[in-house]
């Protein structure tokens, strides 16, 4: 099959598990409301998504390089359309909970299969297909984000998403394959023993915190009560994390993966001062743009320093650590904003300068 068909699989499983993140913005408030849920209640849902979507990834990814994306994949589109479907049959929180979090783990195992797809069968080209493959991460939900919003409930668009996932997804990863020949790389066992790696997956926890605390409570950040003008700061805030993706890993298979993750960091802390100042349409579209564009950049950069053979292991590994930034871009930082915007920025800017000086100590020997 041509390497063309696999990255537009890719890009299609991305705009549905875009949804879960992206559109969180635009369901978390229905959530609230229908269930009769606190903010603190409606972000736990958002942590565990963090937890879920990236531990699944550690066995799924392995499955998945050894043994091939197709039957995993199918089994993990079938999770995440339930997890959509679980919450328009969801009564209460608890239940809610548990439906997110099958759903999540669905979700976790594609988005590592869809990013991969790109990472093994783009060497050359790595950055660009990687980032293109993530743009429908920010697509899906600039699509989906009016129609949410508009919603009297949450029910109604929960169900329509959950079946189209279900007819949608395990036709398309039927049609999944990796590479076979051609490929090497390091295994996860010698990967985790190596100082390169805990510095990049430290430098990457801390680096998406502003994303992920912007992903999660960027509703209630805004305070915008006037829908249309909400639709519009969520759709462009998920479109910016989207189209920055391609365009900036496009930049980085030219200026390099390093130099490129250096200045995108350098913008998000920009943007996290921007938001201590009051400054949320300006700061979320920073944050979108360049901090969006760090995930597929740090993707691109395992690949290239270990090997793309064992990609979507490794990868899947240092998503977990999505799981730690997930806690602090979401319970921590909804506790934090209660306090204030001005103390919110600073708690963002922190975090993201951690992650430059992390990623600085990598090219200290």
């Amino acid at each position: 099959m041509k390497k063309s068909l696999f990255l537009t699989i890719g890009i299609i499983v991305m705009c549905f598990n875009s949804l879960y993140q992206y559109s969180w913005n635009a369901l978390s408030p229905l959530l609230a409301k229908g269930l009769n849920a606190s903010i603190d209640q409606i972000a736990f849902a958002f942590t565990l998504f963090t937890i879920f979507s990236t531990i699944s990834q550690v066995i799924g990814g392995y499955i998945a390089d050894i043994k091939g994306p197709k039957l995993i994949g199918i089994f993990s589109s079938i999770l995440s359309s339930l997890g959509f479907l679980g919450i328009y049959l969801s009564k209460n929180l608890i239940s809610f909970y548990l439906f997110w979090s099958l759903g999540s783990s669905g979700e976790g195992i594609l988005y590592m299969i869809a990013s991969n797809l790109a990472v093994k069968w783009y060497q050359e080209k790595r950055g660009f297909a990687t980032g293109l493959v993530s743009f429908g991460f920010g697509l899906g939900a600039t699509i989906a984000n009016p129609f949410i919003i508009s919603s009297k409930s949450f029910r109604e668009p929960s169900l329509i998403i959950g079946l189209s996932e279900l007819i949608v997804l395990p036709i398309l990863l039927y049609f999944s394959e990796y590479p076979t020949k051609g490929i090497s790389g390091l295994k996860p066992s010698i990967v985790i023993t190596t100082r390169k790696w805990w510095l990049i997956y430290f430098s990457y926890i801390f680096s998406v915190v502003p994303l992920l605390s912007m992903s999660s409570a960027l509703s209630f950040i805004s305070r915008e009560e006037n829908i249309e003008l909400l639709a519009v700061l969520i759709s462009a805030f998920a479109f910016m994390s989207g189209v920055g993706r391609p365009i900036i890993g496009l930049i980085s298979d030219k200026l390099g993966r390093y130099m490129t993750l250096m200045i995108s960091i350098i913008l998000v802390i920009i943007g996290s001062i921007l938001l201590s100042i009051n400054q949320i349409f300006i700061s979320a579209i920073i944050i979108g743009l360049f901090d969006g564009a760090l995930i597929p950049l740090y993707f691109s950069l395992i690949g290239d320093v270990f090997g793309a053979k064992y990609s979507t292991s490794n990868n899947g590994i240092l998503y977990t650590g999505k799981a730690i930034a997930g806690l602090l871009g979401g319970i921590v930082f909804s506790l934090i904003l209660i306090k204030g915007i001005f103390i919110s920025g600073i708690y963002l800017f922190s975090s993201t300068l951690i992650g430059l000086v992390l990623l600085l100590l990598l090219k200290i020997k």
